[in-house]
């Protein structure tokens, strides 16, 4: 996936009402759209390296959206909001080893009345975790806050089973430099009891680098997910 323009540096200052960011760029303040709604646990310290994007829309009020992070050097990618986008162009450029015979991809799949699943390819269900939490060297991790929402798409993907669904969790991890995945159970607990129980019973999870830079972040290679 590339970036229409390539993207500004500049230094983090600072977050707050959880969608706005304070950045300098060139000695200006700049105020940027935060498409993260999560906790970005260990990204927001002062003086980080971070890029941003500039919108072409002239009816935007905010012209800028944070895109990238460097933090422990490595460089992060935030804005939640691609996700899907990147896992849809390896879809369609055949990155993933597991969807290498697919015919038809279908974004946004209305799995019933409460729920939505990212993809839909042919008979396996698609549902992408973007994945920015890194405590300990090359090792991400998932979630960086409780998610009741994540615990809820993990029992719906294990009833899908039952319809004939062949269902997966992607966790994407937009972070450089890892080699390992692994549920952050300290942080959600209730979401590693199902991440297990979900394991044992047929749902399938798998976990992919990114290459980032200033220009695109595309699929990397395939890591390990830690199940201990």
């Amino acid at each position: 996936m590339k970036f229409t323009n390539s993207l500004i540096k500049g230094k983090f200052i600072k977050r707050y009402k959880r969608f706005f960011v304070d950045v300098e760029v060139n000695n200006k303040i700049i105020t940027a759209h935060c498409p993260n709604t999560g906790s970005m646990l260990g990204l927001l310290d002062k003086g980080n390296d971070v890029w941003i994007s500039k919108a072409d829309d002239p009816k935007r009020k905010l012209k800028f959206t944070l895109e990238m992070i460097k933090s422990n050097q490595k460089i992060i990618g935030v804005n939640t909001h691609r996700a899907n986008r990147i896992v849809e162009h390896g879809l369609k450029n055949k990155l993933f080893k597991e969807f290498l015979s697919i015919k038809k991809i279908k974004p946004e799949f209305k799995y019933s009345d409460d729920t939505r699943f990212d993809f839909l390819c042919d008979k396996k269900l698609i549902e992408v975790k973007n994945v920015t939490l890194n405590r300990n060297d090359d090792i991400a991790e998932f979630p960086d806050a409780v998610t009741s929402r994540g615990t809820k798409h993990l029992k719906k993907l294990m009833e899908s089973i039952n319809q004939g669904y062949k269902p997966y969790v992607l966790f994407l991890v937009q972070i450089q430099n890892i080699s390992k995945f692994r549920i952050a159970k300290d942080i959600d607990s209730d979401y590693y009891k199902h991440f297990i129980e979900a394991n044992k019973n047929g749902l399938k999870f798998i976990a992919y680098s990114c290459k980032l830079n200033s220009k695109e972040i595309v699929i990397g290679k395939k890591i390990e997910i830690e199940h201990d």
